[in-house]
């Protein structure tokens, strides 16, 4: 079984490396010089940390090395790490899973975003990470616009022997919502995770499927949905904060999800993000295994990231 350090360090291997080839220096113990700051300011810029948090890390650095010329490689890795847990201090989301639910009153997680966020996929993760941890979950097949996705989200539960409301393609996604919470309650059930089609954030019709969604769900339970997470393509890199900030706008996001950052060099867009939207991040993608979602974690991100040891 894989340390949460390795997965993290595994997940992001394409973001450490880019950072790596860039300046290799800062991985070789070897003194820095201009051109490797240089290469390092690069880096920054192509793993998608944006302006702001570039320039913080090498202004931390410049002023490390004003002091001390002969500073490594390493002790700069460390200082952007530094930097990294300052600006990212706040944005892990955590599921306050122990404290006393009422009975007959599930709480909902309702998963939005675009069409190849990895919300189908999520939703099953999530659902399996949540009963590993003693929870009783159901998942609900909302996305009825996209003929695939019911059959993907029951091959998936199936595989994982997790519970699943769905209906047809075509189906009123907000009934589904509606039975899957009842069915819920009558269950007993901890958790309803519900999985919503993929729409662009500039289609007013879909957006406000989402709205008849919560609608449906507010008269089963006023509080519902108690979240509402946008999941992200990590590999969108800073496109995707646009889209987050239209989707906030329109549903109240309560939280992020951020996916595929093993696919990626540009896993510095948690960062920007964050930054932007201050929305926290609960879970992030490291793999196609239901293990590879996991909670965000702040430190053994910036130790993954400046390929620091866990």
């Amino acid at each position: 079984m894989r340390s949460l350090f390795t997965k993290f360090r595994d997940g992001l291997t394409r973001t450490a490396r880019n950072i790596a080839e860039h300046t290799h220096a800062l991985f070789a113990g070897q003194a820095l010089d201009a051109t490797s700051l240089a290469t390092l300011e690069e880096a920054l810029y192509t793993a998608d940390f944006g302006v702001a948090t570039t320039t913080e890390i090498l202004e931390e650095i410049k002023l490390a090395r004003r002091q001390e010329q002969e500073l490594r490689g390493q002790e700069a890795a460390a200082i952007g790490a530094t930097v990294l847990r300052r600006v990212l201090a706040g944005s892990e989301g955590r599921l306050d899973a122990d404290r006393a639910r009422t009975p007959g009153r599930p709480e909902v997680i309702c998963l939005i975003g675009v069409n190849g966020s990895g919300k189908t996929t999520t939703a099953a993760k999530l659902a399996w990470l949540l009963k590993q941890d003693g929870r009783t979950v159901m998942v609900a097949a909302c996305d009825t616009f996209r003929a695939a996705a019911i059959e993907q989200l029951r091959s998936w539960t199936q595989r994982l022997e997790l519970e699943l409301v769905a209906s047809h393609t075509g189906a009123d996604a907000a009934a589904v919502a509606f039975d899957a919470w009842q069915a819920a309650r009558a269950r007993d059930r901890d958790w309803l995770i519900i999985d919503t089609a993929g729409r662009l954030h500039t289609k007013s019709n879909l957006m406000e499927e989402l709205a008849k969604i919560r609608r449906v769900l507010q008269k089963n339970d006023p509080a519902a949905p108690q979240h509402a997470w946008l999941v992200i393509d990590g590999s969108l890199g800073a496109n995707s904060i646009e889209q987050a900030r239209v989707f906030h706008r329109s549903f109240g996001l309560t939280g992020l999800v951020v996916t595929k950052l093993d696919g990626t060099s540009r896993g510095g867009a948690i960062v920007g993000i964050w930054r932007e939207l201050k929305l926290p991040i609960y879970f992030v993608g490291l793999g196609e295994q239901a293990e590879d979602l996991q909670p965000f974690s702040i430190e053994n991100y910036v130790k993954a990231v400046f390929g620091l040891e866990g």
